[in-house]
């Protein structure tokens, strides 16, 4: 089972705090993708690789008391903040796999939805994770995934150190087996594996220094650039040109960040 040190981002506060900031800039667009999968009240769904819960907090509004929210996630840490917001609410309906898609016994033919948002772009064998948790799923049940397709990544004005940045970045996902492309490959596993796709749809949020998507990238690259110097991914001279380019964008009214495209994935069984 994975570990919580396999974590590329870790399990620290300081990434509890991120990934919540994160499930805020990017609300609009899940609760999009959501809506558009036919979510429903009554429904049974598996958050696969659930973090601490942001996302199962939100599905559990639509499928109500009458359906049933499970937390899939090989970190007891985050495990424990799902739990305990659920017990806050008082929700009857929660429950807790800890494991990962690969490693955990799921139930068959059991959930109308599996949900799983950036998880899949860390895991090696992306085709053993997706054919686990469509075994989960009762017939004509939906896996939904949103994952990158690392293209759009910008900073204008451009032509500063940090147009370095995109290549250390998919090195760093690499190093534990992930891929951030791997939207770019997700039909035609659906298709090898005789899922019906029905809906593929890209995203990329953009805004100045004072945005969210902004503020989100900024929480990023200034914790984990120092932690592609310290893996040996980035020399220390690139990293401190793209930080210096990047501390003197944020201090530019003018500047435009560009997200990497956010990929909408999802099938039928």
């Amino acid at each position: 089972m994975k570990s919580e040190k396999d974590y590329l981002l870790g399990v620290n506060d300081f990434e509890l705090n991120r990934l919540h900031f994160q499930h805020g800039v990017w609300k609009k667009v899940t609760d999009g993708f959501l809506n558009n999968t036919g979510l429903q009240k009554g429904w049974k769904v598996l958050d696969a690789g659930s973090g601490p819960g942001f996302v199962s907090f939100d599905i559990r509004k639509i499928i109500g008391d009458t359906g049933e929210i499970t937390a899939l996630e090989p970190s007891e840490v985050y495990l424990d903040h799902f739990r305990n917001f659920a017990s806050e609410n008082e929700w009857k309906n929660a429950e807790t796999i800890l494991g990962t898609a690969e490693s955990a016994v799921l139930p068959e033919n059991y959930f109308d939805m599996v949900f799983s948002r950036w998880v899949i772009g860390f895991v090696p064998d992306p085709v053993k994770f997706i054919s686990s948790l469509a075994g989960s799923l009762k017939p004509g049940g939906i896996i939904a995934l949103q994952d990158y397709a690392f293209h759009g990544l910008n900073l204008i004005p451009r032509g500063g150190a940090y147009d370095k940045l995109p290549p250390y970045v998919m090195e760093y996902w690499k190093t534990t087996g992930g891929d951030l492309q791997i939207a770019e490959r997700i039909p035609k596993i659906f298709k090898e594996l005789g899922l019906e796709q029905i809906i593929y749809e890209p995203h990329s949020l953009a805004g100045d220094p004072e945005s969210g998507i902004f503020k989100w990238h900024d929480l990023f690259i200034t914790h984990h650039i120092p932690q592609m110097v310290q893996k040996g991914i980035m020399p220390s001279d690139i990293a401190e040109e793209i930080l210096n380019d990047w501390n003197a964008h944020k201090n530019n009214p003018d500047s435009i960040f560009f997200s990497p495209l956010v990929v909408d994935m999802a099938a039928r069984k």
